[in-house]
């Protein structure tokens, strides 16, 4: 049952809230929480030094601070939201629990009270692209689109500027979704592979923590799941509202498929011609999934002329195969947000039909890279390892059956400026370069996005 906004505010006058973690999401809240009564302790295990401005803002928006190495022992508070990050089951939250308090989050918060509908993506792949092209939709079919979650910014400090006719589109991680008790009214979940097993204890605390999207949902919501992918495939026995597919792979009685070069929408035993994929401006088959996958959410709310306009028109989100420059007739890729395997085979190396060169390696997040040497083989003339992975990848190549002495020649760099000088000494007019890590970045980066930018600096000052 939903509370009102104004019930929450109310509900947190004289309350003493932690905010674990000083990052983006928690520090909008401060002022929020300290205008409706809250007492608002900031905590972080950074010091005040390391801190710096951060903390200066805190303070100056009326929050205590609780910082260093101890920074939750003994804390008094009646509430505290986690940062996404930080581990569901760790110690330290346990023994918070021990002592009374709740524990939440702030997109928790934001689904109790958020006033209108709510889309949320989420899956091991493709969930920002299929995310921003819902809100690109539904923006060109007149609604006011409000979008965050995992991309973006933090909802719950704009939420009274969100309208009952408005719409939130909403990209959620399994960190996110691990404590959620609350589903939206449409939930995508776009596939799932082994992700993050550095984080969750195993694979089955991942899917348990993806399937919370849809395991709240009412008989009047919306479920839009992956038929081709088999675990997706079986959330449909936690469904209590309606059920849509889409699928490459065959023909559907209800939701996408793809049926040569046209997206299909099956319902009501009727076939709707919604889209033919050549007219989708960003490339590669899994974009053409992510379309499939958008067109099922919006079905209902989105006519299909605007749907064919986004296709046309959207140019792709940043980092996801993102063309940087061309030099000397080749051509540089950014594809940092590709942390995972899949995510490499599956994007990059499936989009060209000749040999590249590729960048990658990174943070271990205990993935298994053997699917991934058997397509490197297949399709990378020149690998340029580097990073924690970098060992697990060549492995994986020397270990496949399509493996060739010097097929794909192998490189071990030992950062990104090893590896753009690399690709630019060894490529000739006509390769593609694509910087495609398959693997996290928290080994050399703060993030994925910090990855990506420094890539393009380097690309560019070539």
């Amino acid at each position: 049952m939903k509370q009102s906004i104004e019930a929450f505010f109310a509900s947190i006058k004289g309350k003493r809230i932690a905010l674990i973690g000083m990052g983006r999401s928690h520090m909008p809240l401060i002022p929020l929480f300290t205008k409706y009564g809250a007492e608002v302790i900031a905590c972080d295990k950074r010091d005040e030094a390391a801190l710096g401005e951060i903390a200066e803002r805190a303070r100056a928006d009326g929050a205590a601070l609780s910082l260093g190495e101890h920074y939750l022992d003994g804390l008094d508070a009646d509430i505290a939201l986690r940062t996404p990050g930080m581990r569901f089951y760790c110690d330290e939250l346990n023994a918070l629990r021990d002592r009374g308090v709740q524990i939440s989050s702030e997109m928790e918060i934001f689904f109790d009270i958020c006033p209108c509908k709510i889309f949320a993506v989420t899956g091991s792949d493709g969930k920002t692209t299929t995310t921003t092209v819902i809100a690109e939709m539904l923006k060109e079919q007149g609604y006011t689109v409000h979008i965050g979650g995992n991309i973006g910014k933090p909802l719950l400090p704009e939420i009274e500027t969100i309208a009952p006719t408005d719409v939130c589109v909403v990209e959620l991680s399994s960190f996110q979704l691990i404590s959620m008790r609350q589903s939206p009214d449409v939930a995508v979940v776009t596939n799932l592979a082994p992700n993050h097993l550095d984080v969750h204890k195993d694979m089955q605390e991942y899917i348990e923590a993806k399937r919370n999207i849809i395991l709240y949902q009412n008989k009047d919501n919306k479920a839009v799941l992956n038929f081709d992918n088999e675990i997706t495939r079986m959330f449909d026995t936690s469904c209590e509202g309606e059920v849509v597919y889409f699928s490459r792979q065959r023909k559907l009685h209800r939701g996408a498929y793809l049926d040569g070069n046209t997206i299909e929408y099956a319902e009501d035993g009727k076939i709707f011609d919604v889209l033919d994929i050549r007219e989708i401006r960003i490339p590669g088959m899994h974009n053409v999934e992510n379309y499939m996958t958008a067109i099922c959410a919006v079905w209902g709310e989105v006519s299909v002329d605007v749907i064919r306009k986004v296709a046309r028109e959207f140019g792709g989100v940043e980092h996801r195969a993102e063309f940087v420059r061309e030099l000397g007739g080749v051509k540089y890729y950014n594809d940092s947000i590709a942390s995972s395997p899949t995510r490499t085979a599956g994007g990059t190396l499936s989009l060209y039909d000749f040999k590249i060169i590729l960048i990658a390696g990174g943070y271990d997040k205990h993935l298994d890279y053997t699917a991934l040497g058997d397509v490197i083989c297949d399709k990378v003339k020149l690998a340029i390892l580097m990073g924690a992975t970098a060992d697990k990848i060549e492995t994986a190549i020397r270990r496949s059956p399509h493996y060739r002495e010097n097929a794909p020649v192998i490189i071990r760099v030992r950062d990104m400026e090893e590896a753009v000088a690399a690709a630019h000494e060894n490529a000739v007019s006509g390769d593609i370069v694509s910087m495609s890590p398959a693997s996290a970045s928290f080994d050399l980066y703060k993030d994925f996005d910090a990855r990506g930018k420094h890539f393009k600096a380097l690309v560019n000052a070539l």
